[in-house]
């Protein structure tokens, strides 16, 4: 593992916890749309993670030792996707103007406390990536000072 894998890991979770981070104040700022262009209330979006695979450089690459194999490349987001698992607030305002025939209107799936309790995770875990990266980059330095 080269000095600069851990470089890379610890920027690829904070910049993979930055676009979370994007995606639920995405989430806070429509919490109470109820129609967006489509004529439908918002629905919450979830990110997910996945491993950031690794280049193949050459051949060789390939043939390397069982523990090459298994060494982390950071983390990548895998994909944006709709919260459908989640019902969707039904508020009896028959005053709205996009309230059914029964006088309901149908919220988005946004739960504040949720998503301030995910903000807060990805907050922390941006956190422990910067912390990791700053540990990583003092190892480095000192092995420069040595050399000198």
């Amino acid at each position: 593992m080269s000095m600069f894998n851990s470089f890379n890991i610890s920027a690829s979770g904070m910049t993979a916890e930055r676009y979370r981070m994007d995606i639920m104040a995405e989430n806070l700022a429509n919490a109470h749309t109820t129609r967006t262009e489509d004529g439908t209330p918002y629905r919450r979006k979830v990110v997910t993670f996945e491993e950031r695979p690794q280049k193949a450089e050459a051949f060789s690459s390939f043939l390397g030792s069982a523990r090459d194999r298994i060494k982390g490349q950071g983390v990548r987001v895998g994909k944006v996707m709709e919260d459908e698992w989640t019902q969707m607030t039904m508020v009896y305002d028959p005053s709205h103007p996009d309230a059914d025939e029964n006088g309901y209107v149908t919220y988005p799936n946004v739960n504040i406390i949720t998503e301030m309790t995910n903000l807060i995770d990805a907050s922390r875990a941006y956190e422990a990536n910067s912390t990791a990266f700053n540990a990583s980059k003092s190892i480095a330095m000192k092995g420069l000072e040595m050399g000198q």
